[in-house]
């Protein structure tokens, strides 16, 4: 099974870690695990400011770098959303790449999904002592249907206790350039997922889409709270450590 891993621009930049961890877990399962090195981004923030031009551009080179792979696997509900969502519409005009798209959303998983769905794990490498809360991101619970994939995996992880929020599935205000245009509006819904997360006590929040953790974490330290580790679903599961700690 040749799975080309999609690490997203924004994994490429600022935790690296969630991509290694992706690998590791993939690799762990007995994927053949292909990393284009051209890969950048999948398009997303041109096409959300109406740059349609170089959201093409970029989702054209997505389809040219995964053609020899059996699966697309992408540690982000955001990304993997786009991909299967919005590749249909964004390059409806594009009449030639109508069978490449429609190849490629027919393989595009969310990580949690895959490692779930397709591979069935019954282990996973990494162990946690102590208890986590779940934040559902927004792309991956309503693009993707991401919802129970994490917790059944996060479930087989020896030594971590899942306390769910009251409401997981609230966003968290980020959005893109949402929380750049709407920076007080952003803030307000952000304040109410850390009243949420600090509540149920957890020592970590765990989630599956790096905008959202460096949106709460850095509300989160802003607010003063350096005790609550904020991780990617796929280090807990992987049993890695963040970039830097």
């Amino acid at each position: 099974m040749r799975v080309g891993l999609f690490v997203t621009c924004l994994v490429d930049l600022m935790r690296p870690s969630i991509g290694f961890a992706a690998l590791q877990l993939l690799e762990d399962a007995g994927c053949e695990v292909i990393v284009p090195t051209t890969q950048t981004c999948c398009g997303q923030p041109g096409y959300n400011s109406g740059d349609r031009a170089a959201a093409q551009v970029l989702a054209r080179k997505v389809l040219g770098e995964f053609k020899e792979c059996d699966y697309v696997v992408i540690p982000s509900g955001s990304c993997s959303g786009m991909i299967k969502t919005h590749y249909p519409e964004l390059l409806s005009d594009v009449p030639q790449a109508r069978a490449e798209v429609e190849w490629l959303i027919a393989r595009t998983w969310e990580l949690t999904d895959f490692l779930a769905n397709v591979l069935k794990l019954e282990r996973v490498p990494g162990t946690f002592s102590g208890t986590v809360t779940y934040h559902d991101a927004c792309s991956g619970l309503r693009e993707m249907g991401v919802k129970s994939q994490p917790r059944a995996l996060l479930d087989k992880v020896p030594g971590l206790q899942l306390k769910e929020m009251s409401t997981p599935e609230q966003c968290c205000g980020f959005g893109g350039t949402f929380s750049v245009k709407y920076g007080d509006i952003s803030a307000r819904i952000c304040d109410q997922k850390c009243d949420d997360v600090v509540a149920t006590g957890a020592d970590a929040l765990v989630l599956g889409d790096l905008g959202c953790m460096l949106n709460i974490e850095g509300r989160l330290r802003r607010r003063g709270d350096m005790r609550t580790r904020v991780l990617h679903v796929a280090e807990v599961l992987a049993g890695s450590k963040p970039d830097g700690g």
